[in-house]
């Protein structure tokens, strides 16, 4: 695909400084864009973005950032009215599902309230193109597989119902203005993280999704993994997901914003972006095993309510229209998902970087980078 014209479009990313944020802002910048990040920090640490202008050698000096909240109009509109942006990206919402039962509030207030002043803020500065960060829990306990993008939608907790509610908007919005051009991504399970081992996922407290849990039994800051179900009907007995690198997801995203500038006016389209396979769960502990060296303790539970059996997605849409498929397997997955937390085993928060008191990242040499391209299995 052609490159976009060097730092001639800017484009906002809200939650930017999170793991897929990060990794994107990553690809965004490598691709000649200049890239305005905004994050209240809730979920995410300044330190990813150091690191992401490090990574990213003469095109760091295209990133900028802001620490807002999006539910703040008035720091949100100063953003703006200094920045003309070509596109908005937008990340920021809080994501755990066990939590978003106990505290649906909290997660109507952040991801909906947030969600909406950042499009009247857009609306009212003329910017109208947009990259929604959605994901497979639309689709709720799908029926069959793999999912495709015309399937019933039907989400089954308070955050899932966050994503569909801001799909329904966006849906809602291309109706009633035809200037609105929008890209939902539905994303499956990602992980894995940049092969440098410098950014990758940190999540803070106990983590909610598989890869990260078992990266902390590994390194000793958790005991055991503890699996819900070993009696679904998989191969194994364990659910089954379908698992997308972080640098996959981060480069669909830079084929979706080409897609809006390059090509005829969309509407609101939508795309999954996974790989098309399905892994379980024992299957990606074995990977990581492989990957570490370390053994993984695992403890087996009873099923968790609302779990899925198996959930994969087709990727036909997006192979056709963006011209994207994920290039990595489940080996370069854990590969590069040890390989960041065996340098970093307690994420941003390290107690070197806390000793040092700056919170910046340490000089990165030439030899400790290998970009993305150079990778092979």
């Amino acid at each position: 695909m052609p490159s976009p014209p060097s730092t001639q479009r800017t484009i906002l990313v809200t939650g930017g400084a999170g793991y897929i944020g990060s990794h994107t802002v990553l690809q965004l910048l490598k691709g000649g864009y200049r890239a305005v990040v905004a994050d209240n920090l809730d979920n995410s640490s300044e330190v990813a973005l150091d690191r992401v202008r490090e990574l990213a050698g003469e095109f760091g000096k295209n990133l900028f950032f802001h620490q807002i909240d999006l539910r703040d109009r008035e720091a949100l509109e100063k953003v703006f009215s200094s920045t003309k942006f070509d596109a908005v990206i937008h990340f920021a919402g809080i994501k755990a599902v066990g939590e978003s039962v106990r505290k649906p509030l909290l997660y109507y207030n952040n991801n909906l309230i947030g969600t909406i002043i950042l499009f009247e803020v857009m609306a009212a500065y003329g910017c109208k193109k947009l990259v929604f960060s959605s994901s497979a829990t639309v689709y709720g306990s799908p029926k069959e597989v793999p999912c495709t993008e015309e399937y019933s939608l039907s989400a089954i907790n308070p955050y899932g119902r966050t994503k569909l509610m801001t799909e329904d908007m966006c849906r809602d919005m291309c109706k009633g203005d035809s200037e609105w051009d929008i890209i939902l991504l539905r994303y499956f399970n990602p992980v894995g993280a940049h092969p440098s081992g410098y950014i990758g996922e940190d999540p803070r407290g106990v983590p909610n999704n598989l890869m990260p849990y078992v990266q902390q039994v590994a390194v000793g800051r958790r005991p055991a993994l503890t699996i819900f179900g070993n009696d679904y009907p998989t191969k194994d007995g364990t659910p089954v997901r379908d698992y997308i690198h972080v640098l996959d997801l981060a480069d669909g995203h830079i084929a979706a914003l080409q897609k809006l500038f390059e090509g005829p006016h969309l509407g609101c389209e939508v795309y999954n972006l996974a790989t098309g396979r399905g892994t379980s769960v024992l299957e990606i502990v074995a990977a990581f095993e492989k990957a570490s060296g370390k053994k993984i303790p695992v403890v087996m539970a009873g099923r968790r309510p609302g779990d899925a059996e198996i959930v994969y997605a087709s990727t036909a849409k997006a192979e056709k229209e963006l011209q994207w498929k994920a290039k990595y397997g489940i080996e370069e997955m854990c590969r590069d998902q040890w390989n960041w937390t065996s340098k970093n085993p307690w994420g941003y928060r390290s107690p070197t970087e806390t000793a040092n008191g700056n919170g910046k990242c340490p000089t990165l040499h030439s030899n400790d980078i290998r970009p993305p391209a150079d990778r092979t299995k």
